[in-house]
């Protein structure tokens, strides 16, 4: 805005200086003595141009704070900078500098607007690639997190109702006992635990993996998916976490959870599917739909790890594939 006020004052100032000068040429040279010993000498066009110049030069200072010789090279020469030119003869020569003058500082607020407006665009530009930047780090942020670890199912069994007695008979029957251990039977599985023996070396991911392999292998459930899903959430980056979920949902199923064993197969399945253990993860899906009494989703299986794992049709899994179509009857 402020370039703008110049220039526009810069063309009026140039306009309304040519009658100025002409009516000066026609004064005697006396009358200029005259009015200055009875008024004060209005502004020169002389020390109002300086004071454009001036004002041209703090603009450019505050674009270019490190100093507008290294982006303009000067243009208006002043008289201090300069030897002083002869008395021009006539006053056209003296207009003419006047308007170069003026050309000279038309052609640097020219110069500073349009590096304004580029410094601004660039700004822009780096504004929308600091964004860009920014958000793409924080989707790789969130890709990177390890999925929340799913909620095991709860256990609907429900107690069996109690006995009531028959009409005519004085005592209800004695009361089955509970499922729940005894104290010694509770103190042998205790025992038994604490005998599978907990691997200890540098590589303390490998060893958590291993021992809770060794409690799933001795049918130590309960321990075994605890030991696992501690596992999985503390090592999401080990090279055994492909195994590991899938030795839990292994657990979950045999511990007649199929609700929970799906979950973590098919986090195993979808996290990644060149895992060690992706394609088993896939077909003990299909075994828990089954369970869950979901034979259409377990079709679902079927084919998906047809099109997935085309080779293992005829290779390694080709028994459990084979096991698996027969618990269904797909279309």
């Amino acid at each position: 805005m402020r370039a703008l006020t110049v220039r526009g004052g810069a063309r009026l100032l140039a306009r309304c200086l040519s009658p100025v000068l002409i009516a000066a040429i026609a004064v005697p040279a006396v009358a200029p003595a005259v009015a200055h010993a009875d008024s004060p000498a209005p502004e020169t066009t002389e020390a109002r141009l300086r004071r454009i110049e001036g004002e041209l030069r703090a603009l450019q200072r505050k674009v270019f704070p490190d100093g507008a010789g290294r982006t303009f090279a000067p243009q208006i020469t002043t008289g201090d900078d300069a030897a002083p030119p002869p008395p021009p003869a006539s006053n056209g020569p003296a207009l003419g500098d006047l308007l170069a003058r003026m050309d000279a500082v038309e052609s640097q607020l020219k110069a500073l607007t349009a590096t304004s407006e580029d410094n601004q665009n660039r700004l822009s530009q780096l504004d929308s690639r600091v964004g860009a930047i920014e958000t793409a780090q924080a989707a790789a942020a969130a890709a990177a997190a390890p999925p929340p670890a799913p909620v095991p199912a709860p256990d609907t069994t429900l107690p069996p109702p109690p006995v009531k007695p028959a009409k005519g008979q004085g005592k209800a029957p004695a009361r089955l006992p509970d499922a729940t251990p005894s104290a010694p039977e509770a103190a042998d599985h205790a025992a038994a635990v604490a005998a599978i023996q907990r691997p200890s070396s540098d590589d303390k991911g490998e060893d958590a993996y291993t021992y809770g392999y060794r409690l799933w292998e001795a049918k130590f459930l309960p321990e075994a998916e605890a030991v696992l899903l501690d596992f999985v959430q503390q090592y999401p980056k080990h090279k055994r976490i492909s195994f590991a979920r899938n030795l839990l949902g292994r657990a979950y199923l045999d511990d007649n959870k199929p609700g929970a064993a799906a979950q973590w197969f098919q986090q195993n399945y979808l996290a990644d599917k060149a895992g060690d253990r992706a394609a088993d993860s896939l077909l003990f899906l299909g075994v828990a739909m089954t369970r869950l009494k979901e034979p259409k989703r377990a079709c679902v299986v079927i084919d998906e790890f047809r099109q997935t794992y085309p080779t293992e049709l005829d290779g390694r899994l080709k028994g459990q594939f084979d096991a698996l179509s027969k618990m269904v009857t797909c279309h």
